[in-house]
């Protein structure tokens, strides 16, 4: 397997490190969207979010909390953060192992996001997808 985001686990590539514990590691973007911008990696291989061990996920979460109390007060001055995780390439994940990306935000930073479509679904519709995903939950 070759995971850029493995080789920097395993300190085989380079990285700036802002956070680390046994579960996860949180290294600054080498091509940040702005500045501050960090990926939360957990330290097992998982391309979706889906095949994370529920520890490993959890610990994932609380690190990015930690470190956006560390972004807020550093001298970057964000005025906002996004926290983003893309699972699966549909979505925009470009490296095959599941991470978090944490940007910090400013009025007019041209970053964008677009929910939702034109379409208003009816409530059978949405108690239909709502049934089906709930009959599918592990």
């Amino acid at each position: 397997m070759d995971c850029i985001f493995c080789s920097i686990i395993e300190k085989k590539t380079e990285s700036t490190i802002v956070y680390e514990d046994e579960f996860v590691i949180g290294i600054m973007d080498l091509f940040p969207a702005t500045e501050g911008h960090v990926l939360v990696i957990p330290k097992v291989h998982s391309e979706i979010v889906a095949d994370i061990d529920d520890e490993y996920a959890a610990k994932m979460f609380k690190a990015a909390k930690l470190i956006s109390i560390g972004m807020r007060k550093a001298s970057i001055k964000l005025e906002a953060l996004s926290f983003v995780l893309s699972d699966g390439k549909s979505a925009g994940q470009e490296i095959p192992h599941a991470h978090l990306h944490i940007i910090p935000r400013y009025q007019g930073d041209g970053i964008g996001f677009r929910f939702g479509s034109k379409r208003k679904y009816s409530k059978p519709e949405l108690e239909r997808i709502a049934a089906e995903i709930k009959n599918n939950l592990v």
